[in-house]
């Protein structure tokens, strides 16, 4: 079981790396977003390369980060039936799903998108406007880098659920605490808590 939460945790690491190097993308997509607004709205400029270069940034920085927030559990759910829920009924529905659904649909879609990539590469696919972007392969490549890391954070969490569901209590403590932990890294204080 120690083995399980040593794989656990280099593969956390890994994840939360990726997603922290991906998250500085966004500050130059909020400095061309803010010079396109600019631009458009007092120079009465308008340029495809920046609105182009500002959704390869946003899908950049949305495939990058995908995994650091499943870490996070920062993922949508629905939490009307969640809440409801025994933790032990959560952690069952959790093992369950990232066993069935999430990591064989992470390998399908990387699988598949390593031939769109390659395909754009072969063709060196460039954007449908004169004066658009070149290089479209570039951008397409970081959709099987983005799901490979969601696949790491689906086996993560495969692992800790398997841990909080088959792991003797100090080794479920250990992985639970540690878990609590990572959440709170990154969780915005609430307005009381700063005052």
């Amino acid at each position: 079981m120690k083995q399980l939460v040593a794989l656990e945790e280099f593969l956390s690491r890994i994840v939360m790396g990726i997603g922290r190097a991906g998250a500085w993308i966004a500050i130059p997509l909020m400095v061309i977003i803010l010079f396109d607004v600019i631009t458009r709205r007092f120079l009465v400029l308008g340029s495809t390369k920046l609105q182009e270069g500002e959704w390869h940034l946003h899908a950049m920085l949305f495939l990058l980060c995908m995994g650091f927030v499943y870490l996070k559990d920062g993922h949508v759910r629905i939490d009307l039936l969640r809440e409801r829920m025994r933790s032990r009924t959560r952690s069952w529905v959790e093992f369950l799903g990232c066993l069935l659904f999430a990591i064989p649909y992470c390998l399908i879609v990387a699988w598949f998108s390593l031939d769109f990539v390659e395909r754009s590469w072969d063709l060196n696919e460039a954007s449908d406007s004169a004066t658009g972007l070149p290089y479209r392969w570039a951008i397409k490549a970081f959709m099987p880098i983005g799901m490979f890391t969601l696949l790491l954070a689906g086996i993560v969490v495969l692992l800790r659920r398997f841990i909080d569901l088959f792991g003797p209590p100090d080794i479920r403590r250990g992985v639970a605490r540690e878990e609590e932990r990572q959440s709170e890294d990154t969780e915005p204080m609430a307005p009381e808590q700063g005052r």
